[in-house]
Formats: structure tokens, C-alpha cells, sequence
């Protein structure tokens, strides 16, 4: 990914266009400010760093933190981000503006965290038979063979912890941008739950 912006999932609306209601997602993207613009040459690849949400109260920030902004001149935010482009320049603030209406994005963020999870919610499996005295209705059945290999195989779908995972969602249209609010509606869902962090890129 290249160029884009941090942003905060404020939530679903809907909005009328042309007579039809199309599903949106409200997003408050930056203003971002940049605070460190990374080289080949001396840090071994090409990024920049931009910060969101300015945090208001500058105690928060743990020392190493509150160095580092310091050092490149911005206040301490609570997000810090990396994007792979050098097309932003120090001390830039990086607003909703480089979006344009009709555009698709990809959206980058947290999936929702739903706890401990067994396979039927975790990974989609059928289950049992659920009546007449079943006693295999939720269950994972099988998970491996018996004196051959004598083991369970790496990446057996089993029970686990669901959820927190990064998840990217690709072509996302841009619906409108709303530049006095900061605001990004794009079609459809986003991962994460409200006010969660999201990273919009640019597609090329």
C-alpha cells in the first residue's frame, strides 16, 4: 500500500442518490500530521509516519514517546501509523482532501474480538444432528488420524480465540467527502467496531 491516511469508524448511516439508498460507512479521516519521513538510505526502506487523534492530555505519553514526537517538532498522538509513500513532506497535515468523490479505497482495520469461539462460529462448520439423543451436535469431530501420523497437522481448524484480526477490505467506493468535517463516506462496512482505527490507502 502507498499513499492514504489514518482515520477513526464513527458508524453506518444511509444516503439517498439517484433514488437509490445506498449503505455508507462514516469515517473521520485526519487530519494526520507527519512526523517522520524515513529513507532508503538510512533506515533501510522508504516510509512516513503519520500521527492521529492529538492526545489532550500530553502526560499520557510514556517518555520514549513523547521523545520522539519531540524531536520531530509535533505533539504526541495516540495513533502512529506507517505508509510506504515519500509523497508527503515534514510537517504536512494530511487532510480528507486527498480523496475524491467516485474513488475506490481500500480499507485496512481490527476486526471486532468475539472471545473464545468454538468451530461452528469460528469457522463455519455444519455440526451434528442437533435431536434424538445426539450427542454430537457442536462439536469439531475428527481432528486427526489415528496410528498414522499419530498427530494433529499444523493449521487444523479447531477452537480458538475469534476475532482482533487484521482484516482488509479492497474497492470500496468514496460517496461523498466531506471536507469542513473531516468526514469520509465510503459504500458498505468497514472492519471494526465504533471508533475504532481504520487506514484508508489510495488504489493506483
Amino acid at each position: 500500500m502507498s499513499k492514504g491516511i489514518i482515520g477513526k469508524k464513527l458508524g453506518m448511516s444511509q444516503i439517498f442518490s439517484g433514488g437509490e439508498l445506498i449503505p455508507v460507512t462514516v469515517i473521520q479521516a485526519g487530519p494526520c500530521a507527519v512526523v517522520q519521513k524515513k529513507t532508503a538510505e538510512r533506515d533501510g526502506y522508504a516510509a512516513t509516519q503519520l500521527a492521529f487523534d492529538e492526545e489532550k492530555r500530553q502526560n499520557r505519553a510514556t517518555k520514549p514517546v513523547a521523545g520522539h514526537y519531540k524531536k520531530f517538532g509535533v505533539a504526541p498522538h495516540r495513533s502512529l501509523r506507517e505508509f510506504r509513500t515519500e509523497e508527503y513532506d515534514q510537517g504536512q497535515q494530511v487532510t480528507v482532501e486527498i480523496f475524491q468523490q467516485g474513488e475506490m479505497v481500500t480499507v485496512s482495520g481490527t476486526s471486532k474480538g468475539k472471545g473464545f469461539a468454538g468451530v461452528m462460529k469460528r469457522h463455519n462448520f455444519r455440526g451434528g444432528p442437533g435431536g434424538h439423543g445426539s450427542m454430537f451436535n457442536r462439536a469439531p469431530g475428527s481432528i486427526g488420524s489415528s496410528a498414522y501420523p499419530s498427530r494433529v497437522l499444523p493449521g487444523k481448524k479447531l477452537p480458538g480465540h475469534m476475532g482482533v484480526d487484521t482484516v482488509t477490505v479492497k474497492n470500496l467506493k468514496v460517496v461523498e467527502v466531506r471536507k469542513e468535517q473531516n468526514l469520509l463516506l465510503v459504500r458498505g462496512a468497514v472492519p471494526g467496531g465504533k471508533n475504532g482505527i481504520v487506514l484508508i490507502y489510495k488504489q493506483s
